[in-house]
């Protein structure tokens, strides 16, 4: 793949890193649309790259930006119990207003990007799912994707400055993500356009990670056919 590490400026000063994932014979003068690609707490590492490389192959420029960078550049964690514990460590203390403009800063730097054609979406996978749908609302993204998103239910209040595409995807087994907080997410936007929210029976968190105990193959398959009809029909 043709892919590496680039700086990206943030918006109160200082820059931090973002892998960046180019699609086929980008050299080339090939464009496409752009995602941006939130980590979970684990950071950008060996999956998340993985993924931004395989979204890479389907013809879109991705570009994955370093959250931690404020408290520990460059966290590459993998989902042993000590590491988790190092995650979730890192994801209390991060100040998540600022990583909304983190990532706002990561759109805005993939728009002006020779290989991005011009519309960004955002995709986000755990602690990057609840990112992705703050991107959603204040990150100025043209549609998001949200993975089991931890935490949504509690920022229901943002949905109201939602005004671009959105498709959750959630685990019908989460041990994270109580049935009930899904059906506030459900509720809440009961109605709107431009909205989809998928269950998956039989999965639980973390079911798209391939690394993890928890994937689920049927399920990773379908949210990703589901990701990749919403993002043709979005930003494409």
């Amino acid at each position: 793949m043709n892919s590496r590490w680039i700086e990206v400026k943030a918006q109160d000063g200082g820059s931090f890193k973002a892998y960046l994932a180019l699609p086929h014979h980008a050299d080339q003068g090939a464009k496409g649309p752009g995602i941006v690609l939130i980590q979970e707490i684990f950071g950008v590492n060996s999956h998340i790259q993985g993924v931004a490389d395989q979204y890479a192959s389907d013809g879109y420029t991705v570009l994955a930006p370093d959250l931690f960078w404020r408290m520990q550049p460059m966290v590459d964690l993998g989902y042993g119990p000590d590491d988790m514990q190092k995650g979730i460590g890192y994801m209390q203390k991060m100040d998540f207003a600022a990583a909304v403009k983190d990532l706002a800063a990561t759109a805005a730097a993939l728009r002006g990007l020779a290989a991005c054609s011009g519309k960004v979406a955002s995709i986000g996978y755990c602690m990057g799912g609840m990112l992705s749908y703050l991107c959603a609302a204040n990150a100025g993204v043209d549609a998001a994707v949200c993975y089991y998103g931890g935490g949504i239910h509690t920022k229901l209040e943002e949905a109201g400055k939602i005004k671009c595409p959105i498709l959750f995807h959630f685990a019908g087994n989460d041990a994270h993500i109580p049935s009930t907080a899904v059906e506030a997410v459900k509720q809440t936007f009961a109605g709107r356009e431009g909205v989809r929210i998928d269950v998956y029976p039989g999965a639980n968190h973390g079911f798209n990670c391939w690394d993890r105990a928890a994937y689920h193959q049927q399920s990773a398959a379908l949210a990703r056919g589901r990701s990749l009809s919403f993002l043709a029909t979005t930003i494409s």
